[in-house]
């Protein structure tokens, strides 16, 4: 089991917030997450901390390796 953090951004309206909370939890539940709690903080933003089960943690990792060495190829050509 692995936990993850998201930082919704700035909302100067409490329900605005409310509502990114709310859009954010949705979209990750999709994908397995499980929205543990939240920290509001004084910048007006939201700390979300996710549980993110084991199979879905290595598939997200080799997502993510795979986009690195892409974005990686694409910055600096592809040196051989």
């Amino acid at each position: 089991m692995t936990y993850k953090t998201i930082v919704i951004d700035y909302a100067h309206k409490a329900k605005k917030l409310a509502v990114a909370i709310e859009k954010t939890a949705n979209e990750r539940a999709k994908e397995g997450w499980e929205l543990v709690t939240f920290s509001l903080t004084q910048s007006d933003k939201a700390i979300l901390l996710f549980c993110v089960p084991d199979d879905l943690q290595q598939e997200q990792s080799m997502d993510q390796e795979v986009f690195a060495q892409k974005e990686s190829d694409e910055t600096y050509g592809d040196v051989q």
